[in-house]
């Protein structure tokens, strides 16, 4: 073997040093080691008495070659159990280390290694900061790749954005602009995480419903996406947290095949409860007015032990009262259908082309009628869109009668009768307005409130029957019938709200209903009082092991008692016998308590469940009681608002949204809002602020009665 050979070898650029077999001196000339002297290696390699390992040389060839790759910067090779292994430096991962594994698969590892890839986010980055003074300064920062890819998903889910935006050019662009160590994703990956993020968020919220205390009330209803043709089902869970706030939460936007019975409603909605395991907690349950839901109703209580509902089921229906708010005023406005003909046919008129609207306003600036509002033609199946279009048109009035004067085309003035009817009318209607929108709030109150607004509505309808006007004796005939048919269905659960007001208590009801139910007044009071006691002796048993907790004045002597008291004492027996032969409606109970003390003054910014929560030690059991009544919704406009977002999600452009992938947007969305923002709506619900929420979406159909 030549040694100018070796010393080239030895002289190479790739960094790797030569190891060579040596031979054992006999006699060395020193204890210390002395270096080694590449020629003699060379003549000992070459010396035939010296045995030779061929294989440890070719190995060493082998390895030679092997750690030209970069990827061996970041792993070390070792010899493990008779096979050659290369150790990841970061994770210490063994992977095959041999030169016929190549290096392949050391470069797949090193690229998604999960240590290494925290190391690398951890490195520091200079990042300039701009302080309020204007002054500029340089500080460090470190870049979490899994954390940008969690907000990112966050962003989309928030605010609705498109999953495709990922792939945007335009997006990829900025990201790069702000941060080019942020590696792209795709739709498929963004919707992995959003996935991700709807089930960790899930199991936070079911924690949250799992410790809750007190009862949980439900709205649903159904929503078909006309871009889809699939049929949606939102279910959403009401409550009271334990620091007396009030909240709600999505729990689910499932997809319900056709068709759309009850059987297969109530299929899906009892799937939902067992799912999240408050079947067992229920109060009441909120749904629109139709046919399917009352049969579904039936179902889902047959479904669920009557021990488990308040009054064994008998107040577990409750019927959305903007919806029977919209049935009644409906029913009134038929009834005159005619006499506003002339007014929705000459808004029709002036709004039907720009060029009239500009003349339209033209005439409303020479009678100096400010134009504050626009003309804006009502929907047959909105009631509240015909009292806006008729006070709308009362402004203009005057207008209306000039431009008669000037355009030979319009032929449908309304007559004086005309604008005197809708003056009326809008008067009378001004009313159900005002409550429709206390109904549809997006800041939904406490159940206590409505009962007041529902009884004006009753005393008003009485007022129309005795106008002089016979379109309005018509039209509250008409309401009335209406009125009177879902008022003694909701009513119930309403009084027994306002009477856990203590502005209110009985003397509200005392006061309203005999002016609506005049000699029987007396009968339908006792009714509302026998369910509170009803009530509260249901909820005295559920809660009996908190009797430590009840007030010593409060506590009714049990038989236990009675019978540890002193044997010596002689009136024993007097104990004995009073316990046995008193009635025990004599007893005073903690409701008794409460509704003998006056009630407190009324007052705009009184907050009842401030009240509740701090006279919680005196009356303990009610205060359970009311948590559970109070958090009851009277309405289901405010919740549909989901269907408002899927309608946006499906929208024509993106209509093929994988069932499980809509659920994930909407619920994940609905619990990101509510906690970040910590309200007891998410702005999920505000979007806009409008009563039928049904007919204002082009891919929102509903049921209706």
């Amino acid at each position: 073997m030549d040694p100018k050979k070796i010393d080239n070898t030895s002289n190479t650029t790739t960094g790797v040093e030569l190891v060579v077999a040596t031979v054992p001196k006999p006699t060395p000339k020193s204890e210390q080691p002395e270096p080694i002297n590449l020629d003699d290696v060379v003549d000992a390699t070459t010396n035939v008495d010296t045995p030779i390992d061929v294989d440890e040389l070719e190995h060493d060839d082998t390895k030679k070659r092997k750690l030209k790759s970069v990827v061996w910067n970041h792993f070390s090779k070792q010899k493990i159990k008779g096979l050659d292994k290369a150790v990841c430096n970061y994770c210490k991962k063994k992977l095959a280390g041999s030169s016929r594994a190549g290096t392949t698969h050391l470069h797949d590892h090193f690229r998604i290694c999960p240590l290494r890839k925290n190391k690398d986010i951890k490195q520091s980055l200079l990042n300039p900061n701009k302080s309020t003074d204007g002054k500029i300064s340089i500080g460090t920062y470190s870049f979490d790749q899994d954390y940008a890819r969690h907000e990112l998903a966050n962003m989309i889910i928030l605010h609705e954005y498109p999953l495709s935006m990922v792939e945007h050019r335009g997006f990829r662009t900025f990201v790069n602009s702000l941060q080019p160590l942020f590696p792209h994703v795709s739709r498929n990956t963004i919707k992995k995480d959003i996935l991700g993020i709807y089930e960790v968020e899930k199991s936070k919220t079911q924690q949250v419903l799992e410790g809750n205390q007190g009862r949980i009330a439900i709205t649903t209803d159904l929503w078909t996406a006309s871009n889809q043709k699939r049929g949606y089902m939102t279910v959403t869970a009401h409550f009271i947290d334990e620091s007396w706030t009030l909240q709600s939460r999505i729990i689910r936007f499932i997809y319900v095949p056709c068709p759309h019975t009850a059987e297969t409603l109530s299929e899906a909605l009892m799937s939902c409860l067992l799912d999240w395991n408050i079947d067992r907690k229920l109060s009441t349950l909120t749904v629109d007015n139709c046919t399917t839901n009352d049969a579904m109703i039936h179902m889902i209580c047959d479904k669920l032990p009557c021990s488990s509902l308040m009054l064994g089921g008998n107040l577990f229906h409750m019927r959305c009262c903007a919806h029977i708010l919209n049935l009644i005023v409906r029913a009134g406005l038929s009834a005159i259908e005619t006499g506003i003909e002339a007014i929705r046919d000459s808004v029709a008129f002036w709004t039907a082309t720009p060029k009239r609207v500009e003349k339209f306003e033209e005439a409303a600036r020479q009678l100096k009628v400010p134009c504050t509002k626009k003309l804006a033609l009502d929907c047959v199946t909105r009631w509240n869109s015909t009292y806006i279009m008729l006070t709308t048109a009362l402004i203009y009035k005057d207008v209306f009668a000039r431009l008669k004067q000037r355009e030979f085309a319009y032929k449908t003035l309304p007559s004086d009768h005309d604008w005197m009817l809708a003056t009326k009318m809008c008067d009378k209607l001004k009313l159900f307005y005002s409550v429709t929108e206390m109904f549809s709030g997006t800041k939904y109150p406490t159940s206590n409130m409505y009962f007041p607004k529902v009884c004006e509505i009753r005393l008003l309808l009485d007022e129309c029957l005795l106008s002089n006007v016979e379109e309005i004796n018509v039209m509250a005939a008409n309401m009335v019938g209406k009125f009177d048919k879902y008022w003694m269905v909701i009513h119930g659960l309403l009084a027994i709200a306002t009477v856990l007001d203590p502005r209110f208590k009985l003397k509200l009801i005392e006061y309203y209903f005999p002016k609506i139910y005049g000699n029987d007044s007396e009968k339908q009071i006792d009714r509302i009082r026998k369910m509170c006691y009803d009530l509260v002796n249901e909820y005295q048993v559920k809660y009996s092991d908190r009797q430590d907790t009840i007030p010593m004045d409060l506590q009714v002597p049990s038989m236990e008692d009675v019978h540890e008291h002193d044997t010596m004492d002689p009136l024993v027996g007097y104990d004995l016998f009073v316990s046995s032969t008193s009635n025990v409606d004599g007893v005073k109970s903690e409701l008794d308590y409460y509704l003998e003390e006056s009630v407190l003054p009324r007052a705009a910014s009184f907050d009842i469940l401030a009240w509740w929560r701090t006279n919680g030690i005196k009356y303990p059991i009610l205060q359970c009681f009311a948590k559970d009544i109070l958090a009851v919704p009277i309405s289901t406009v405010a919740f549909e608002s989901a269907f408002s977002t899927g309608g946006r999600h499906l929208s024509p452009y993106r209509n093929r949204l994988n069932p499980k992938t809509l659920e994930a947007l909407i619920c994940a969305q609905d619990w990101l809002w509510t906690t970040m923002e910590g309200s007891t709506s998410s702005p999920l619900y505000s979007i806009k602020e409008e009563t039928i929420k049904a007919d204002e979406d082009p891919g929102f159909v509903k049921y209706d009665a």
